[in-house]
């Protein structure tokens, strides 16, 4: 069983910036793609960035580009997201995903297996 851990939730000014990390236990790191996904109230999961198994191939979804980064530190099983320049639409509660699939679209909800719990981000104006 993969277990998925969350943490960095905090309240910020519009503007200011927060690190996200998901720590990864209970099978090899090295062998899941790892996803950050969030959901604001009322709304849907969306897709906020991804990172494939060798930490080389990243993705963002356009609402985040060039504001938020995604790595993965293999030797301490995490996974960390960079928001930077935040805005209020950021507000959100933020899921840490794990995936085996080697060919999984990792924009994709749908094609993870794990799940963290989520941590509340809350970006002020």
């Amino acid at each position: 069983q993969v277990q998925l851990v969350e943490s960095g939730r905090g309240l910020v000014e519009a503007g200011g910036s927060l690190r996200l990390s998901c720590a990864a236990s209970g099978h090899t790191y090295s062998n899941f793609g790892m996803g950050w996904f969030r959901q604001a109230s009322g709304k849907e999961r969306r897709f906020v960035a991804a990172v494939d198994r060798s930490g080389q191939i990243t993705y963002y979804a356009n609402s985040v580009k060039g504001r938020f980064t995604i790595s993965r530190d293999t030797a301490k099983n995490t996974v960390h997201l960079e928001s930077d320049n935040l805005r209020v639409e950021d507000t959100a509660i933020y899921y840490c995903a794990a995936t085996f699939n080697s060919v999984a679209d990792l924009r994709k909800w749908s094609d993870y297996d794990y799940w963290g719990r989520g941590t509340q981000v809350t970006v002020s104006s």
